[in-house]
């Protein structure tokens, strides 16, 4: 395999030359010597991706280069003893070279560290100390990451009693070269004096370890860029696995667990399975990257999907199916995970989890009171007859239910079970009664259904027995706006909506919270949360397919007709709310008057707000805000009146009364003649869309601004990872293109802006921008700078055409996306304005070049909505002529789609071509 790479012949006789017949100058020699390194890892890297590329092996790959990284420091070792300090004895009698960690295993990808552990006698020599300094700095000199240790037999024994990771990484010592005898010594020594002593506390630390680092990196395996290594599912869990099997079993592979029973052929099989693809991906992934880089980014998603053969089909494109297939993989690893611990559990060499711990004192074991197909076991669910499953295929949900009931975990050894038990779910099993009354009870009637569909679905049950579940399974969507795979996020839609029917959210959503009890359709609600996206990845619209599965799933769940056209009907419009209120005037009555034409009902309305708030907020961290929280508040209390005829809900006008009391409530001294004043500074828009605390916080503002003509206000939002920056100042046609303006020319991406204009002719304009910093302190002097932008460009203190030519430019991940430019201009939204709907790639100085369009095309813009659903913006501008009225003219529509269809296509050409 090596000379394969490159000939250790050659490499041997090319650091011979080095020498000649001279005097051997050290120095010289490894300066040189580095040069023949680098040229024997460049080939050998270069054979090995040329490999990979054909053949698609990463374990091979991964073992030859491994095997080269051996040649190389055995050959290096060899040339240091017998030729630069030939003099001064046999190294090879007194010291040993060990592969540890990594590296240890034999499998080494191309951008990973080289650990190195040089075992020496008790007092070495300084013989052996310039054979060591010879080797790591000739391998350091050709670029490689070397980590590296200089320990006798003794000290590695000591350091392994108190520290993890030195125990972690002789555990996984494999020799190279040198003395094979003090290799095999530090073997015995550490089997009789660490291993044998220590197999508890070591299982109890790594598993305390692979918590703490999943918890650190994101805990759902189902993040859309995720780590290969470290990740949940990842490399770093199949090494766990292996690492407490080397431990307890002396194993040095995975065949040799299976030998020892810990793992059954099939499970072997998905092990090396699992391994070989996870290797294949990140050999392939650095190699792209030139790096050891293991976060696989949304950046390098199209190229490994290329490399690794993937075709679109079926509605996915080739990223989005190679990244199903990872996750599937990812989720094998899980269950891998789970069969093992239950096995040490077994054992009494791992602890059972915190919930048997808890209850274990009333629920030990012993079967359950007049059930005979389970059991408990240890505080959780188990099966109590080895034919339970076969017997009767009902039970591979009643489990489940079982489970929710005695409020207790399923055990591994059921789910292990379950899993060899799939093909029992057949149509038969679809078409019963009473499994189908299971997963609507699981759904709707459960203490915490997020838990519970979420180990049905990883145990395989929800995919088998919902087929168009089935297929969303592990789907990720190739965007920037959706952070988990198309089942996880409905999962965790489901688990919000019971955050919210429980009052655990009512700090974040009360008017949800409230109006949740009043709901007469709540079963309903839950199908629909749990469905609303089961039609992603086909070719047609997906809440059109949805709403056709919702008709044809619901009966067989035993909904009712009703139910089940509620359900239909709200999948089949779950972006209404969403969409409109984020992307239309909320202030113009038609905007209204078009959305309750589609809703129709109020208990529509409530239950589509629900769902609404729902879906955003298991998008992922961050997406969700107060702000989206305003909007959608205000659509539905503007709504509420027109469904049910006014006179179930106060009016508009009380409602922008009691805005403006609750706020006078906090100026108690002020006199009648000053809240008058201070009502008629603001139109009723913002009465009614902006919330009380920013509306106090503008009073703030604007009592700053007496002696300013520009005032800004910044308020940073680490959870939302937004900072808003506020600006008060006098308004005139340019305002909002020279604001977006001075925010490009600052290298501050905006993500939205809330505008509005004082009765005394002063704009008060929020602009959102992406968070860019981690520390509070330095992203608020950010935007100060920012701020300090704005100031200077509406003061005429910078040019602003110079600023934007010499903005930074980033090349963030967007640049992997495609967006479909489009313009869409429309007079039937609005009964006053144009409304003009421009589609495209979010990019830096999008805004700017967009209100600098419509400024120069002579058009007053009323309001605009700034949207951003990760790498594509959406922003929505109501428009007028000069004299104030409606764009009729169809040359005139023409003539305003060209041009901002040239600001949608004004790219750099480099960054064309990368998007």
């Amino acid at each position: 395999m090596t000379a394969e790479l490159y000939s250790g012949v050659t490499f041997e006789s090319e650091l011979k030359a080095l020498t000649g017949s001279q005097p051997v100058n050290v120095l010289d020699v490894r300066t040189k010597a580095s040069g023949v390194i680098r040229k024997a890892l460049d080939t050998g890297k270069k054979s090995a991706e040329g490999r990979l590329i054909a053949d698609g092996n990463g374990t091979a790959c991964a073992k030859s280069l491994s095997a080269l990284e051996d040649m190389i420091i055995e050959k290096l070792f060899d040339f240091a003893r017998t030729t630069i300090f030939a003099a001064a004895g046999n190294a090879a009698d007194v010291m040993s070279i060990i592969a540890v960690g990594g590296y240890g295993r034999g499998t080494l990808a191309p951008g990973s560290d080289i650990d190195l552990l040089f075992l020496v006698p008790s007092t070495p020599d300084q013989h052996v100390n310039r054979i060591v300094e010879f080797v790591l700095y000739a391998l350091w000199d050709a670029r490689q990451k070397v980590g590296h240790a200089t320990r006798n037999i003794e000290e590695c024994l000591k350091l392994s009693k108190t520290d993890n990771t030195i125990t972690t990484s002789i555990l996984e010592a494999r020799y190279i070269c040198g003395s094979r005898e003090l290799f095999d010594q530090l073997y015995q020594d550490f089997r009789s004096n660490i291993v044998k002593r220590n197999a508890r506390k070591f299982i109890t630390d790594k598993l305390n370890e692979r918590d703490q680092r999943q918890a650190k990196i994101g805990e759902s395996r189902y993040a859309v860029e995720p780590d290969i290594k470290d990740g949940k599912g990842g490399l770093r869990d199949l090494h766990t696995l292996f690492w407490i099997a080397k431990f307890l079993f002396d194993a040095n592979s995975p065949e040799e667990l299976a030998e020892k029973g810990v793992f059954s052929q099939q499970e072997l099989h998905t092990f090396q399975k699992c391994e070989d693809y996870l290797l294949t991906v990140r050999c392939h992934l650095h190699f792209i990257s030139k790096r050891g880089e293991d976060k696989i980014s949304f950046d390098r998603q199209n190229e490994l999907a290329e490399r690794l053969g993937y075709k679109g089909h079926g509605g996915l494109k080739q990223v989005e199916r190679f990244m199903k297939h990872y996750f599937l993989i990812a989720k094998d690893v899980g269950d891998l995970t789970r069969i093992f611990c239950a096995s040490l559990e077994a054992q009494h060499l791992k602890d059972a989890p915190a919930l048997s711990r808890v209850f274990g004192q009333f629920l030990r074991r012993g079967r359950l009171t007049g059930d005979s197909a389970f059991k408990l076991d240890s505080g959780r669910i188990n099966i109590g007859d080895e034919v339970a499953f076969q017997k009767d295929p009902v039970n591979l949900i009643r489990i489940f239910k079982v489970a929710s009931d005695q409020n207790a975990d399923v055990h591994p050894d059921a789910l292990k079970m379950i899993r060899l038990s799939l093909r029992s779910i057949d149509e038969n099993l679809r078409n019963n009664r009473r499994a189908n009354e299971l997963i609507l009870d699981l759904l709707t009637a459960s203490r915490d259904p997020e838990t519970l569909l979420r180990m049905m679905n990883e145990a395989g049950v929800l995919g088998r027995f919902i087929p168009d579940f089935g297929r969303i399974v592990a789907m990720m969507q190739f965007n920037m706006y959706h952070h988990y795979t198309v089942d996880e996020h409905l999962i965790r839609t489901v688990g919000v909506l019971h955050g919210i029917e429980s009052g655990q959210l009512s700090g974040d959503h009360p008017l949800s919270v409230a109006i949740f009890p009043t709901l007469t359709s709540r079963r309903a609600l839950y199908v629909a949360a749990l469905f609303h996206d089961i039609a992603k990845g086909r070719p047609e619209d997906h809440s059109v397919a949805g709403e056709r599965i919702a008709l044809e799933l619901c009966p067989r769940l035993g909904m009712s007709r009703a139910e089940t056209e509620t359900v239909a009907w709200l999948i089949r419009h779950h972006l209404l709310m969403s969409e409109t209120a984020q992307m239309r005037d909320l202030n113009d009555f038609k905007t209204i008057l078009d959305f309750t034409s589609i809703v129709q009902s109020l208990e529509r309305l409530k239950l589509l707000l629900i769902l609404t708030v729902c879906d955003i907020r298991a998008v992922g961290p961050g997406v969700w805000n107060g702000w989206k929280g305003q909007l959608l508040r205000t659509l539905f209390t503007e709504s509420e009146p027109v469904l049910t005829g006014g006179h179930t809900a106060v009016s508009r006008k009380e409602r922008i009364a009691e805005a403006q009391m609750r706020y006078f409530d906090h100026h108690q001294n002020w006199t009648e003649d000053r809240k008058k004043q201070e009502a008629a500074r603001h139109y009723d828009a913002y009465w009614l869309n902006v919330s009380l605390e920013r509306q106090l916080q503008h009073e703030k503002l604007i009592a700053r601004a007496a002696l300013r003509d520009v005032t800004t206000d910044v308020k940073t939002d680490a959870f939302a990872a937004i900072t808003e920056i506020t600006v008060y100042a006098p308004d005139h046609p340019r305002l909002l293109a020279m604001l977006f303006g001075a925010c490009t020319a600052a290298s501050a991406n905006i993500v939205g802006a809330q505008i509005f204009t004082t009765t005394d002719g002063m704009a008060l304009d929020t602009i959102l921008l992406q968070r860019e910093l981690q520390d509070e302190a330095d992203e608020r002097q950010r935007a100060e700078r920012v701020c300090e932008t704005i100031k200077r460009t509406l003061q005429g203190r910078i040019r602003l055409r110079d600023a934007l030519a010499n903005a930074q430019r980033p090349t963030g991940r967007a640049k992997a996306f495609t967006v479909e430019p489009r313009v869409i201009i429309d007079n039937s939204q609005s009964n006053k304005y144009t409304l003009i709907e421009i589609n495209g790639l979010d990019r830096l100085g999008l805004l700017h070049g967009l209100t600098e369009a419509l400024f120069h095309l002579n058009l007053n813009i009323a309001s605009a909505h700034i949207t951003t659903f990760g790498e594509k913006a959406v922003d929505v501008f109501y428009v007028t002529d000069l004299t104030g009225a409606k764009i009729d003219n169809p040359a005139r529509h023409k003539q305003i789609e060209k041009t901002l269809m040239t600001v949608l296509e004004s790219q750099k050409p480099e960054e064309k071509k990368s998007a």
